[in-house]
């Protein structure tokens, strides 16, 4: 019985999970066709690449067809928990086949870092890499933002596979029980068209203002994305442009925004969606806040000569590092101690419910913090009801059970994780930043993972540690955590 109706869970997801990798693997057509426009040497890389996945996700589909049916709630976690640890599998092939003494660790180290719009790199020598491989790592990013999942939903109900459950399961944040458009396939399709119109603009500015197209391309796609890879090792130092770095920031925040905000404000032609968000002004509080407060900081502290270098340098490391987006102009691990660890601290709340960034989200923050206050004023009115409010809605006490049984989970993966990196012999900030910078999808962090150094020091139990903190930070934790309990596969 017990085999029988593991046949039964696990072939129709077989299904769509083979559909999945082969429109995966119709991505890397793209680099394949700037590698043979370039005529650099990694085309075979991409050509023996794209036969394999393609031919492993047919296989897969030709496999499970047969048990074709509507997904269930379980069904479509587990989807989302096996595309997001094999798409970065085959997405370390053109990795492996053109650079062969990297390891395997490394390569899916790296593009699970790409796909998860980490950003945390074991690379150097950026520079000197064919333009198809840079753009394939920055493809990852922009992959990843909304997440694959959410591309192929717009495709699947014309398969004949539901698409709901799957949505759900990959969306972070108050979307998964929001239906921007009565149709799942419709709402995909919409966050993607406002996510491609951004990242158009982005490359338009990027490319008006001195970029080269393929630099243009490839920094759009890791800022939309949310992610922290550059074609350079300077990362975004390298262009010592203001305009920019202006640029970077103005669609670092809009991609820090939940994009059904965008969605609606773009379907309605209006400004009242982001005037009714409960988020934004938290967001822009913080991160502007905070923009002004380390500027002043590092001025005051002589780390600058003049408040105009300070504010431009702080701007730019905040909103990067608030965004999760992970782009550096500056080394902030030689900043006094308390800057590095702010920018860590607004790394794991900042971005919005349903943006393309990492962390708990600031959603999550501001009802802990009306928890909080809640329960100070129990304790002087211990009678009372005092009910917590977003906006006009009061939020039922099943949602802050939910955000406090998230937070706890948390802050107690990055406890657990950051022992398990010290106990293999890295320093306290190293490990500390390490997993935070990691669990929040970020990037760089600080000691010898700083923005200025490669995650390369670490060794293969360190990767790996660092590669599941990515993984389960994207995932959002339970949707990984739940696979990996007993009571998910009972019947």
């Amino acid at each position: 019985m017990i085999h029988r109706l593991r046949l039964y869970n696990v072939f129709p997801i077989l299904h769509v999970l083979g559909m999945i990798i082969a429109v995966f693997g119709l991505s890397m057509l793209l680099p394949l066709a700037v590698s043979e426009q370039g005529g650099d040497n990694a085309r075979r890389a991409y050509d023996e690449a794209v036969l394999i996945t393609l031919a492993s996700g047919v296989s897969l589909w030709l496999l499970g067809r047969t048990w074709r049916r509507e997904l269930k709630a379980r069904d479509g976690i587990l989807l989302v928990v096996l595309t997001w640890v094999l798409t970065p599998l085959f997405a370390a092939l053109p990795l492996l086949l053109y650079l062969p003494s990297l390891s395997f660790t490394d390569a899916y180290f790296e593009t699970m870092s790409g796909l998860t719009t980490t950003g945390a790199t074991v690379l150097s020598g950026l520079d000197k890499l064919p333009v198809s491989i840079n753009l394939w790592r920055g493809q990852l990013h922009w992959l990843g933002g909304l997440g694959v999942i959410v591309l192929v939903v717009a495709v699947l109900p014309l398969l004949g596979v539901g698409g709901r459950q799957l949505f759900k399961a990959e969306t972070p944040g108050p979307m998964k029980d929001d239906k921007l458009t009565p149709r799942m396939a419709e709402t995909a399709k919409g966050l993607w068209r406002v996510y491609i119109l951004l990242t158009l603009a982005c490359i338009g500015l990027y490319w008006a203002f001195g970029m080269t197209l393929a630099d243009a391309t490839i920094h759009a796609f890791s800022v939309m994305g949310l992610g922290g890879f550059s074609s350079h090792d300077a990362s975004f130092s390298y262009f010592h442009s203001l305009p920019l770095e202006i640029i970077t920031e103005v669609f670092a925040l809009l991609a820090g925004l939940n994009f059904a905000m965008h969605f609606m404000a773009l379907r309605g032609r209006t400004l009242a969606p982001y005037r009714t968000d409960p988020e934004i002004r938290w967001f822009f509080a913080f991160v502007l806040g905070s923009c002004l407060l380390l500027g002043t900081f590092l001025w005051a502290r002589g780390v600058y000569p003049d408040f105009p270098s300070a504010l431009r340098d702080a701007s730019f490391s905040v909103i990067s590092m608030a965004t999760t987006l992970g782009l550096a102009t500056a080394d902030f691990g030689q900043w006094p101690n308390f800057a590095g660890l702010w920018l860590l601290f607004l790394c794991s709340f900042s971005t919005s419910a349903g943006s393309t960034g990492g962390g708990i989200k600031m959603l999550r923050a501001v009802l802990l913090y009306k928890q909080v206050y809640r329960e100070l004023l129990r304790v002087i009115h211990p009678h009372a009801q005092f009910p917590i409010r977003l906006g006009e809605t009061v939020v039922p006490n099943k949602v802050m059970y939910a955000v406090l049984g998230f937070f706890f989970v948390y802050v107690a993966s990055i406890v657990a994780l950051s022992f398990v990196l010290s106990f293999t012999g890295l320093d306290v900030l190293t490990a500390f930043s390490a997993i935070v910078a990691c669990i929040n999808n970020t990037g760089p962090g600080l000691g010898q993972v700083g923005p200025s150094t490669t995650y390369a020091v670490l060794n293969d139990f360190q990767t790996w540690v660092c590669t599941f903190a990515m993984l389960l930070g994207r995932l959002e934790l339970f949707t990984l955590l739940v696979v990996l309990t007993p009571a998910f596969w009972r019947k």
